[in-house]
């Protein structure tokens, strides 16, 4: 495992984004956090990555923004079936109701953007899969998946032992929040293998992108996150004496 901190300017940690991403996001907060920087980095590099830092640095952010650009810059797969790209997990259903509510602001500040610089708008959808999602969302999302599936453990492991586990075929991006409340115990034994049942539907293994605000030891959770064999990059931010100035309250 490699450890990534410290920080870079704003403009060179988001030069890797599209311009409508850039102009949403240097509209909406002052600069990156270290967090994020050090997120952006380490996914860039194509490798799995676990982002540790406190709550209200931007993580959660970080991640969605890496995979919202990308869902953004490229075009949606020709088979219906295979459009779903990216898969968070959460151990918490209601963290997973209020990231659901939370991307609305980045996906229609994008938008925005994209139509103000006279490119075309992205069409980037959103779903949600838990034990509440009523029957007709469930059978909806066997034939037309949404880009981003939010879901849990549970959920996840009954998708993938079900026949609408075809419609994950085309995940690319795995995002694994609140890795600390499962590492170490039967869940996150539960979720590991999930994960993997998962990547053996794919062509590829997918990036996994593990979230948390505190854990210990890093190297281990690093370890769950990639699995055996899999190089894993802890982004984990030095302290900081003060925050920098923010003006969007989009912050977790």
């Amino acid at each position: 495992m490699t450890e990534v901190r410290g920080s870079v300017g704003a403009g060179d940690a988001l030069a890797g984004f599209s311009a409508a991403t850039r102009e949403w996001f240097t509209a909406a907060f002052a600069a990156p956090t270290a967090a994020q920087t050090g997120a952006w980095r380490s996914v860039a590099a194509g490798r799995n990555a676990l982002v540790v830092a406190p709550t209200g640095s931007g993580k959660t952010l970080a991640a969605f923004l890496w995979s919202l650009d990308r869902l953004a810059k490229e075009p949606p797969p020709t088979q219906a079936r295979q459009r779903c790209r990216v898969l968070y997990v959460s151990p918490l259903k209601a963290l997973a109701v209020d990231v659901e509510r939370n991307l609305r602001a980045p996906l229609a500040g994008i938008r925005q953007a994209a139509t103000r610089l006279g490119v075309a708008p992205p069409d980037i959808t959103v779903g949600m899969r838990t034990g509440d999602t009523p029957a007709d969302e469930r059978r909806a999302f066997a034939r037309t998946p949404p880009d981003i599936l939010i879901t849990t453990p549970e959920s996840l492991f009954l998708l993938l032992t079900s026949a609408a586990r075809d419609s994950l075929r085309g995940v690319e991006t795995v995002i694994v929040d609140e890795v600390h409340a499962v590492a170490g115990t039967k869940r996150g034994a539960h979720l590991a293998l999930s994960l993997e049942r998962l990547d053996e539907l794919l062509p590829a293994p997918a990036q996994r992108i593990g979230l948390s605000a505190t854990v210990r030891p890093i190297d281990t959770t690093a370890r769950f996150l990639g699995a055996p064999g899999r190089s894993t990059w802890s982004s984990r931010p030095p302290p900081r004496r003060s925050r920098s100035p923010s003006r969007s309250r989009w912050r977790t």
